[in-house]
């Protein structure tokens, strides 16, 4: 992990020192556990206490947070977003690049010079794959997937044929992306299955949580759109068309062509019915069951 020193982060976060400036930082814990070589934050000024007995080497704070002489304090204007921005800089991103010799690549796969293909992935026909993107051990990517640039695709993700995932998306481990629609028709004396031959896209900058499965559409396109955020076991039906900033949290689950707007915030375990529309900016609470429409701004 790098080290800086509270003078380094305070340019980087775009935070006023009052401090040391060359206090080294090591790393980030939490306010109550921070050792000396620690950075933490306080999100409010009901944290005083703790920050006065915390022996963090430096407290990311917000503007209205009372001066402390005898501590190192980040003053920003928003405190999460501070603590946000300095938790990137200790981040790893350390990101490889070439193809691992366990790896089985189509010859005809067009994958940049700097993005990565792990262990045992599989990449097959007509692949493309884009600049510094990292394929994880096990990934199974079908034939005509396009990924676009920077995404990570975690270990054991399946990106079925044809599937469209855009730039800077993270999938992770265990998510299914373009698997059938759930489509069947009783034909005289059995279900018979409806062909699913459409596809699925996801537009730059998506997160899909673990073992989350997103179907590919019977025709056209499931689409989720740019900036969404999936927890993990989150299940989207074939054909739905999911708008831009939604977050889907654990275990939800929506039917076949929902039309989601943008801003949605869908809660855990929440069921969606088929063919529902759901306006922009709705809010849908833990275990809803949603079974008519809902007009924007909804709660």
């Amino acid at each position: 992990m790098s080290a800086y020193t509270l003078g380094e982060i305070a340019r980087q976060i775009g935070a006023q020192l009052e401090g040391v400036a060359e206090r080294a930082v090591r790393g980030m814990a939490p306010l109550e556990n921070a050792g000396s070589e620690e950075l933490c934050f306080a999100e409010s000024e009901r944290m005083l206490d703790a920050v006065t007995a915390s022996a963090a080497a430096g407290v990311i704070v917000g503007e209205g947070f009372p001066p402390l002489p005898m501590c190192n304090l980040l003053r920003v204007k928003d405190a999460k977003a501070g603590f946000v921005r300095a938790l990137e800089l200790f981040q790893s991103t350390r990101r490889l690049a070439g193809v691992h010799s366990t790896a089985a690549v189509a010859s005809d796969a067009e994958i940049s010079e700097d993005a990565w293909i792990g262990p045992m992935a599989v990449v097959e026909s007509a692949v493309v794959i884009g600049a510094g993107s990292q394929i994880g051990a096990g990934v199974f990517v079908g034939s005509g997937t396009r990924i676009g640039r920077d995404c990570t695709i975690g270990p054991n993700v399946v990106l079925m044929q044809g599937s469209v995932v855009g730039d800077r998306c993270l999938l992770h481990p265990g998510a299914v992306i373009g698997a059938d629609g759930y489509g069947f028709h009783w034909m005289s004396d059995h279900h018979h299955k409806i062909p699913q031959i459409g596809t699925v896209v996801l537009e730059d900058d998506v997160e899909v949580g673990a073992n989350t499965c997103i179907d590919r559409a019977t025709l056209g396109e499931t689409r989720i759109g740019r900036g969404s955020k999936f927890d993990n076991l989150v299940q989207v039906g074939h054909n739905c068309r999911i708008g831009e900033h939604v977050l889907m949290v654990a275990q939800a689950g929506i039917g076949g062509s929902c039309r989601i707007g943008k801003l949605v915030a869908v809660s855990g375990q929440v069921a969606i019915v088929d063919h529902t529309t759901i306006g922009d900016g709705v809010q849908i609470g833990g275990q809803s069951g949603v079974i008519s429409d809902l007009a924007p701004g909804a709660k």
